[in-house]
């Protein structure tokens, strides 16, 4: 019997990645959180694409059910949740710094500041541990 093409792809690195970060809006909630201090579902919707509530909901779910960000509730409210980074999310540090770096090279109005890119590209292992203990740190 022949076995089907979805058989072929098994095990393959890039399909694996691409089924958990195939859409931009999962990879822009992780730099949410990773680089912008963004916490709250609220935050989220206001970080300027555009993402509807829909997506949004089910992009943090996905997230979530692959252990990949935390959820919890709000000590302050709890009617909010806050979202935070798992060991596994903190683990896309390298990709994402990866992005940001290649990005800075060939878009020309990068966001990316000059000094973060600078120290990227001097001491990318300062960066992520600074990045890091930053993120570990909060609440």
């Amino acid at each position: 019997m022949a076995r089907s093409k979805r058989e072929d792809w098994r095990g393959c690195p890039i399909r694996f990645g691409m089924g958990h970060f195939g859409d931009p809006w999962t990879l822009l909630i992780i730099r949410d959180l990773m680089f912008r201090g963004k916490r709250y579902y609220s935050d989220f919707l206001g970080s300027g694409e555009g993402i509807a509530s829909n997506i949004l909901a089910d992009r943090l779910k996905r997230l979530h059910s692959a252990g990949m960000i935390d959820k919890a509730r709000d000590p302050d409210n709890r009617s909010k949740f806050i979202y935070t980074l798992t060991a596994k999310g903190l683990d896309l540090m390298p990709i994402m710094l990866a992005i940001i770096d290649w990005s800075a090279t060939y878009d020309a109005a990068t966001e990316a500041p000059p000094e973060f890119i600078a120290q990227l590209r001097e001491d990318p292992d300062s960066l992520m541990r600074t990045l890091r203990a930053r993120l570990l740190e909060e609440p």
